[in-house]
């Protein structure tokens, strides 16, 4: 039982760091709509890639624009919250009642 609890101690600490890798993504691209960058930088490009997908499903199903202020970047970033919250915390405690 020791080696399935350390399997989902690893699965939610490699879950936590993903997750706040992603939440820093999501605060990049909110940087860059603010400014006009150069669309052909390769990190501009890889920031857009990651974030824009996302963005694009949350605009699509709630109406995130407000005086022409774009939210969703606040929706994600609060849901990447509550999946670190809910999700990687009742794995750790997962990990714990097995071990």
């Amino acid at each position: 039982m020791l080696i399935l609890a350390n399997f989902f101690e690893a699965i939610a600490v490699v879950l936590d760091y993903g997750l706040t890798f992603y939440m820093w993504i999501v605060v990049a691209g909110a940087v860059l709509s603010w400014v006009s960058p150069d669309p052909y930088n390769p990190i501009v490009r890889f920031i857009n890639t990651a974030t824009e997908p996302v963005f694009y499903q949350i605009r699509k199903r709630l109406p995130v624009s407000f005086g022409g202020l774009d939210i969703s970047p606040v929706i994600v970033i609060l849901l990447i919250i509550f999946l670190q919250t809910f999700v990687v915390n009742s794995l750790h405690g997962l990990a714990r009642t097995i071990a």
